[in-house]
């Protein structure tokens, strides 16, 4: 499957439109994205990953190449914390290399990435994961804050979660790079117009967010209350079949108990948080795993399959939905 190629006028545009988004109210930059020719679509998610190869990174890449081989993968989603421990310094920093071009080595990883800023990334240069100099260095990088993509009978919708957690902008152990986002409270409200409308406007079979931070989650970091209170009301109201985030550094499914939305957490990228589990009703958590590993996706027109492996290649559980009947393992 051909990735997305733009003419490096395009690209400035995009980098531009990106650093300055939250300026003005606009509505979310759309993708298309080919399927296959029978119209289904298969795809990775993998997410807390970049620590140049260390963590079991490489070995969760070698296990996500083998297993997109066997799936023929039409792209791979990022959730963000792309690189550690503070994103990058700059368009030049070797990390970018050395923990994504030179990890994420196998044939069938070779397709675009779509990614979006972790609240690792915000760390750093936020605007150099953006930049086209990184698109032209590895053409499957693709980066933004936020935007959406269409898929065959699914469009993805792609939100910057890290504007809206109070405490990067109020903790003094951390500086953020915040180009772009300030006037904080404009931005945010911007954004949660533009998904609302975006999804509104959606005509899409099956519709999935796509965040860096936890909506609900029995891992360390926990729920994120900003986004319980603010997204979660859009995507209910808009019949939102998942959302897929990173942030807890674990493989997890909530199922929500009062809408069709389902949690899915793919963080186990590199390094992993032993241990660290909530209690959390049992009728609702479907899965956890505090060990690496990533998340894989099947869609047709009549249904959805996700599954979640492990650093050795090990299917750890499945769950699919067909209209409205759920089934898992």
């Amino acid at each position: 499957m051909a990735m997305i190629q733009y003419s490096p006028a395009v690209l400035l545009l995009l980098y531009i439109t990106a650093a300055m988004v939250g300026v003005v109210v606009a509505e979310l930059q759309r993708f298309d994205h080919a399927v296959k020719s029978d119209g289904s679509l298969s795809f990775l998610v993998v997410g807390d990953w970049g620590r140049r190869g260390l963590y079991n990174q490489s070995n969760v890449a070698y296990q996500m190449g083998k297993v997109g081989e066997k799936m023929d993968v039409d792209f791979i989603i990022s959730t963000g914390d792309n690189f550690y421990d503070s994103g990058l310094i700059d368009v030049d920093d070797p990390a970018f290399s050395e923990s994504f071009s030179n990890v994420y080595t196998a044939p069938s990883l070779q397709k675009q990435w779509y990614s979006v800023l972790g609240n690792h990334d915000y760390r750093g240069n936020a605007l150099a994961q953006l930049s086209p100099v990184l698109t032209q260095r590895d053409s499957k990088w693709f980066c933004l804050k936020s935007f959406m993509l269409h898929a065959g009978h699914t469009e993805f919708f792609f939100v910057d979660t890290t504007p809206f957690q109070d405490k990067y902008f109020t903790e003094t152990k951390h500086t953020y790079d915040w180009r772009g986002v300030l006037p904080r409270a404009d931005y945010i409200a911007n954004l949660l117009k533009e998904v609302d409308i975006a999804l509104k406007e959606s005509n899409a079979k099956w519709k999935i967010v796509v965040g860096h931070h936890t909506m609900f989650s029995a891992g360390d970091h926990g729920n994120t209350q900003e986004l319980v209170d603010k997204l979660l009301p859009i995507l209910k109201e808009n019949e939102v079949n998942l959302y897929i985030n990173g942030h807890d550094h674990c493989l997890q499914q909530i199922s929500s108990p009062d809408s069709k939305l389902q949690f899915l957490t793919s963080g186990g990228g590199s390094k992993a948080w032993r241990g660290n589990t909530n209690p959390w009703n049992p009728n609702e958590m479907k899965f956890y795993y505090d060990g690496q590993g990533f998340m894989t996706g099947e869609i047709t027109y009549e249904k959805i399959q996700l599954a979640f492996y492990d650093i050795f290649g090990n299917k750890l559980h499945k769950w699919s939905v067909s209209e409205y009947v759920h089934s898992s393992s």
